[in-house]
């Protein structure tokens, strides 16, 4: 499949801690970039030693294989002070990077696949919630979410009712502002940022900013690689392998919502990498 208007999006590709004069070799919409320092600071090439535009951000080095359309999206919260930084590191998995994307939208798998973390049986009803098209930047938005988690945090003692919102700001970066348990009022961010190395194989670098003095690290890492390792074996195994546009292929549900609105402003902007636009 063509890469068509996805060259021109802004990618993960590295953390900003992890670049050596060395390099590094990777795949960018299925095509060969490198990864090094130049003169001290991050750079990327692509086909042909080609330099590639780079942004430095979120702890990550950003590039667009094309001309990017617009800037980097803003997330404003990893500029707010007392909030903790965490650097994930990198999850390889076997899907398409949308599928990645899909998954990290989607609530009503919390009680089957983080059971007694994120969700818990008897409580697997997803409440009505609201979620659109933010025409003026361009992003899909769900609001008023709401379940109840037994752990939602590294932080969290018992269970509590969680408050969230999605936003999707590009086609394989996704971020969640949930309720921060130490800080109420607050919003604790976790974004899902995904490299496509190709259309079924991605590299997924999540990224928090979060209100919690009193974790350390290592556990905040830890936590958040747990979660992400068991939503990978779900996700390596859905069929089919490239996430279907066609909305005759799927049945969605009222807790579907929010994928349904991606998949739509996908194909709306031809966000097609990665994708199956027609059933077989």
């Amino acid at each position: 499949m063509s890469v068509g208007a996805m060259k021109d999006q802004w990618y993960p590709v590295g953390l900003i801690s992890g670049v050596t004069e060395e390099g590094r070799d990777s795949l960018l919409l299925g095509e060969p970039i490198r990864i090094f320092l130049d003169g001290g600071t991050p750079a990327v090439t692509g086909e042909g030693e080609r330099p590639l535009p780079v942004e430095l951000r979120y702890g990550h080095v950003w590039t667009c294989p094309g001309t990017p359309t617009r800037p980097l999206f803003d997330i404003p919260e990893a500029d707010q002070l007392g909030r903790r930084l965490v650097d994930v590191g990198v999850c390889r998995v076997r899907c398409s990077p949308l599928r990645a994307v899909e998954n990290f939208l989607d609530i009503a798998h919390f009680p089957f696949v983080h059971t007694d973390i994120l969700g818990s049986e008897p409580h697997t009803e997803v409440t009505r919630y609201e979620v659109g098209i933010r025409e003026d930047v361009d992003e899909v938005w769900a609001t008023k979410v709401q379940f109840f988690q037994p752990q939602a945090a590294k932080s969290a003692e018992g269970g509590i009712t969680t408050d969230y919102m999605y936003r999707v700001c590009a086609p394989t970066c996704s971020v969640l502002y949930k309720t921060s348990p130490p800080m109420p009022g607050e919003w604790d961010v976790i974004a899902l940022f995904v490299q496509p190395l190709t259309e079924t194989l991605c590299d997924v670098w999540p990224w928090m900013a979060l209100y919690d003095d009193d974790a350390s690290m290592t556990d905040l890492i830890h936590f958040q690689q747990l979660i992400f390792v068991q939503d990978r074996s779900v996700l390596e195994n859905q069929l089919p392998a490239l996430l279907p546009l066609d909305p005759g292929m799927e049945i969605p549900t009222r807790a579907d919502l929010t994928s349904v609105a991606y998949r739509r402003w996908l194909k709306r902007n031809g966000f097609t990498y990665g994708a199956q636009l027609v059933a077989a």
